[in-house]
């Protein structure tokens, strides 16, 4: 399961890099190594129009090593480029990372279909609980609580929370037919459980393939939505910082291994898991996408945000500045970067039930 795991992430991180390398060679750029792990170099693999191909000791992800790079005074070096070339080319790499997100999304799409968010159904009935007590059954769809249209899952389990321990009113439709039944949410229930005691579902809709590419050209949106959203909703109280985690590899491999363990405790079929992976795979590639595109220094946002003077105005941003802000930015990032991983390794992340 590790190794699999450090192929498959390694390799959107490949495919990350590649994305510059592609646009670099489509511009002509000089290019000096293309390399397939991380430093110390194992083996020069071979040349090729002057790129040095190389396979390295750390078996994760990859680089490109563009000439004058760290440079800005060589002569026909990257930063002696066209500024909209060099623009695409630090796009490049996220943009990858979207696409590759879109590709695995509508593969499991294609596959899966799309749940129907507004329409709510019973999937289970838990034994012993207020909800079979109250006589509901498997396949009744949920349509009304306490006079509120039920349009999600989260509708339902807020008006829920609200009542416990109070006698409610909740409208099903069963067999064609609407019948209202009353129930008393518990106070108390088992942490596997929740206060009525049922497991819910949406229906699934079978998708084309076009729906299928829209469903995952709308999850990406969504993704990047949710990211933008973060700061006003941590600010704001809507979402609780507790919420919120950053993740090394390390704690990615935690969540991932309880994906795959999940799969495993529920006898799910070999298409499921496999889909559940690359369900899992689509998510961190839109996810590395998005975060490179960060304005933080040594991230390709970072890059771009020290370009965007050059664009508007045909100014470089002073070069001393800019190295000096990279460092420090870089410094900053290793920092965090060693602090997530002690808190993956002395905190392990545990999804929840």
């Amino acid at each position: 399961m590790l190794l699999e795991f450090i192929i498959a992430l390694g390799s959107l991180i490949l495919l990350h890099e590649g994305g510059h390398f592609l646009f670099g060679l489509l511009f002509k750029f000089k290019i000096e190594e293309f390399g397939v792990g991380y430093p110390p170099r194992l083996v020069k693999l071979f040349t090729k129009n002057g790129v040095d191909y190389s396979l390295n000791l750390i078996p994760f992800g990859g680089f490109v090593r563009f000439k004058g790079e760290n440079d800005p005074q060589e002569a026909d070096g990257f930063y002696a480029q066209n500024k909209w070339k060099r623009l695409a080319v630090l796009l490049a790499g996220p943009l990858m990372n979207l696409l590759v997100g879109i590709i695995l999304f509508t593969i499991v799409f294609s596959n899966t279909g799309k749940a129907v968010s507004d329409q709510v159904f019973i999937q289970y009935v838990e034994p012993n609980t207020p909800a079979a007590a109250a006589g509901f059954s498997v396949d009744d769809q949920l349509m009304q609580i306490e006079g509120t249209s039920i349009d999600s899952m989260q509708t339902l389990s807020t008006i829920v929370s609200e009542n416990l321990g109070e006698e409610i009113t909740i409208v099903i439709k069963r067999a064609g037919e609407q019948q209202t039944i009353l129930v008393t949410p518990r106070e108390e229930y088992p942490s596997d459980q929740g206060p009525l005691g049922i497991v819910m579902s949406n229906p699934v809709q079978p998708l084309t393939f076009g729906e299928s590419v829209q469903s995952a050209f709308d999850m990406t949106k969504t993704q990047g939505e949710e990211l933008i959203k973060m700061p006003s909703r941590l600010a704001t109280g809507e979402m609780q910082s507790s919420e919120v985690r950053l993740l090394s590899p390390k704690g990615i491999y935690d969540v991932y291994a309880q994906v795959r363990e999940g799969d495993e405790s529920s006898a799910v079929d070999q298409k499921t898991e496999v889909l559940d992976i690359l369900w899992f795979f689509a998510v961190i590639s839109v996810s590395l996408g998005y975060t490179n595109l960060l304005p933080i220094p040594a991230l390709d946002g970072g890059r771009i945000l020290f370009l965007l003077p050059e664009l508007i105005t045909g100014k470089r941003v002073p070069e001393k500045f800019e190295n000096w802000v990279n460092l420090i930015g870089f410094t900053i990032l290793i920092i965090v970067m060693v602090f997530v991983f002690i808190k993956d390794f002395t905190n392990p992340i545990v999804l929840p039930k």
